[in-house]
């Protein structure tokens, strides 16, 4: 089980380059379910999760081509014959991005039968969204043995009102909709900039969708869908990752290959905290060179503060002056990183779904444990600027959303390498003496 290994101290100094959002891409590969022609992504992440879906696709019957290039990271996908419309616990268990199938199949088979998800352990992700909106568009839903099957001659039109926001509900049944009989208006949907990057592609693929990025949007459904080729967007939550690491570090960071209008909530915090930017069209630079400020976050649905940057925003402010108040509104169970920040050193209190970070606090290294995606990553940041050598286990966690961070961090002056396993104390010290920006 790999791990890393982090000395922190070193500011981040140069340009870094963000991947394709792998949040965006997931469904993309998910939308070429619905034809029989090719679909090409470009801008598509090296991550785990994309191997995940590669392979739930493939079982399927898909023949999927993945590439990765200097130039482009590219994956084709041809689903003209589908041997089984069905997703495995296998599978899905490792990622509940798996579940995006379940409109798709149904849609163009008529039929589909998908595993209960799994992925990260940061709260209950119920799927019932999707099933009440697959059931309004005429779908018959039944559960059996943690399976979810759904089946439909063919989907009709209707009004789907969300009970809550959610992003995956709303791609999902954005997907089915495309090929339902007559229009479906779905309401209080999500606005994040994945799901717009979804119509964007669908619409290349001849469907007819109106309002995404609002709360409603129109979908009139077409008989059938052709093949495309589409550019996944930049992950803003990577961008937003190594923002935060060049200001919690003290060093000069430009973030390139992003998309500015996607980090608003964050840019806005980041000035709040006393943190210089500035932007192009394609990049963000922050100066860390003032002193960090306390500042309270609250996580909402975009364009609010994402609750995927929480941890991260965690670890900036352990070393504020002052106390901040992180309040999670998203998921219940997102502060398991905040355990392992205060091995290190941190002052930090849960109080339900509020964290009470009280800085500056240094940090200290020590043997952590990754419980997530994005905890991950806030560990990361927090070795980065601790005493010491960091111990981070588990970070395949991390390889499931973030291309080859380690060597992405490495090329802006950090010191941090991956392990296959933990060497006697002896044997790693002399190996992390040796670093430098072109290990």
């Amino acid at each position: 089980m790999d791990k890393f290994v982090i000395r922190g101290g070193n500011p981040l100094l140069g340009t870094i380059r963000v991947s394709g959002a792998k949040n965006a891409a997931l469904p993309a590969m998910a939308a070429a379910l619905l034809t029989e022609e090719p679909v090409i992504l470009e801008n598509v992440p090296q991550v785990r999760d994309i191997e995940t879906e590669r392979k739930l696709l493939a079982a399927m019957g898909a023949e999927v081509e993945l590439g990765f290039g200097r130039a482009q990271h590219r994956t084709t996908i041809c689903c003209r014959k589908l041997a089984a419309p069905e997703a495995s616990y296998e599978l899905v268990k490792t990622m509940r991005a798996s579940t995006l199938v379940l409109g798709p199949l149904v849609a163009r088979c008529g039929t589909a039968r998908v595993s209960l998800p799994g992925g990260c352990a940061i709260g209950a992700r119920p799927i019932d969204l999707h099933i009440k909106g697959l059931e309004r568009l005429g779908a018959k839903i039944t559960q059996h043995h943690g399976y979810v099957e759904a089946s439909a001659n063919r989907l009709k039109g209707g009004e789907v009102v969300f009970d809550k926001i959610t992003v995956t509900g709303t791609e999902d049944l954005l997907m089915a909709a495309t090929l339902a009989e007559g229009e479906t208006i779905l309401q209080n949907c999500a606005r994040e900039p994945e799901v717009a990057d979804l119509a964007d592609l669908l619409n290349k693929m001849g469907a007819q969708i109106e309002g995404a990025g609002t709360p409603t949007i129109r979908v009139e459904g077409v008989e059938k869908l052709h093949g495309a080729k589409h550019r996944v967007i930049p992950d803003r939550i990577e961008a937003a990752t190594f923002l935060l690491a060049g200001a919690l570090t003290g060093g000069d960071l430009n973030v390139s290959a992003c998309d500015p209008s996607h980090l608003g909530a964050l840019l806005q915090k980041l000035d709040e905290v006393g943190v210089k930017t500035a932007h192009t069209s394609e990049s963000v630079r922050v100066m860390g060179d003032n002193p960090l400020r306390a500042a309270d976050v609250i996580t909402e649905e975009f364009p609010g503060f994402p609750t995927d940057m929480q941890a991260q925003y965690m670890a900036l402010a352990t070393q504020a002056e002052g106390t901040s108040i992180i309040t999670e509104n998203i998921f219940e169970n997102r502060f398991m990183h905040a355990l392992e920040m205060v091995r290190m050193g941190a002052n930090i209190k849960i109080e339900g779904s509020r964290a009470i970070v009280r800085g500056k606090t240094p940090l200290s290294a020590a043997a952590v444990l990754a419980s997530d995606l994005r905890a991950s990553a806030s560990l990361v940041l927090a070795a980065l600027v601790a005493e010491g050598e960091t111990i981070i286990d588990r970070v395949y966690h991390i390889d499931r959303g973030y291309e080859h961070i380690e060597e992405k961090l490495r090329g802006v002056g950090a010191q941090i390498r991956r392990i296959g396993e933990i060497l006697p104390k002896k044997a790693v010290a002399p190996a992390m003496r040796g670093y430098s920006q072109s290990t």
